[in-house]
């Protein structure tokens, strides 16, 4: 057996030792994670508020005037999402699809969920090394002239505006409604087949609210793209 082998297997026995935790864990994490996701959209939905920038310019200055955002940061959103990716990464290594042996609809679900979870993370790196500039000036975000960077970051590529962000917003807000769904189930709060199908219909409206907002922010943004960029 080779060092790299045993190395392999002695991880996969680790987590296996804490695997209870590690679950709880992750759909703890998932559910902050969802939280955030919520909030981030909602800031963005303020787009819509007219071509003035005002209102969504307002609401990035809220969040950055926190004191020791960095520490908020990496505490409530980064690391939660690294764990939350990372052993995201080793369940979806480690299982087995089956839906051809079994195809319900809950088996289909969780399939979609493992799939959304690749798409995200692909999202979030693009995401956050553009608005930070690491590809072009015209992605970079900056929080001080936030609607005109938002504005040109639409106008960089059709593709940015219409492939990745239409996709990575679908992704998140499926990821984040039955993730919400099955961490109910995970934390015991949704027992019975009533309980699940009652929260099951909240779900869908989570989803629903949640794209109609990253549409409507996206919808706004790419407007903004066509008409403050030009003025």
């Amino acid at each position: 057996m080779s060092e790299a082998t045993a190395s392999g297997m002695s991880v996969s026995c680790a987590i296996g030792r804490h695997q209870f935790l590690l679950r709880r864990l992750h759909s703890l994490t998932g559910l902050v994670f969802g939280g955030y996701i919520i909030i981030h959209l909602l800031t963005n939905a303020s787009l819509a508020q007219g071509t003035n920038p005002d209102m969504f310019q307002a609401q990035v200055d809220k969040i950055h005037s926190l004191p020791f955002l960095w520490a908020i940061e990496w505490t409530f959103i980064y690391l939660p999402i690294l764990f939350h990716t990372f052993y995201g990464i080793y369940i979806i290594v480690t299982g087995q699809p089956n839906t051809d042996q079994y195809p319900y609809t809950r088996n289909y679900l969780y399939l979609w969920q493992r799939i959304s979870a690749v798409v995200i993370a692909a999202f979030i790196f693009f995401h956050v090394l553009a608005m930070k500039g690491w590809f072009t000036n015209s992605l970079t975000f900056h929080p001080d002239d936030a609607t005109a960077s938002v504005a040109r970051h639409m106008r960089a590529s059709v593709f940015v505006a219409f492939g990745i962000y239409p996709i990575g917003i679908l992704a998140s807000c499926y990821h984040l409604a039955n993730g919400f769904f099955t961490g109910a189930i995970t934390w015991g709060l949704t027992i019975s087949a009533a309980a699940q199908k009652r929260w099951g219909m909240v779900c869908v409206g989570i989803f629903l609210f949640s794209f109609g907002c990253g549409m409507l922010a996206l919808a706004a943004a790419i407007r903004d793209g066509y008409i403050i960029v030009h003025s």
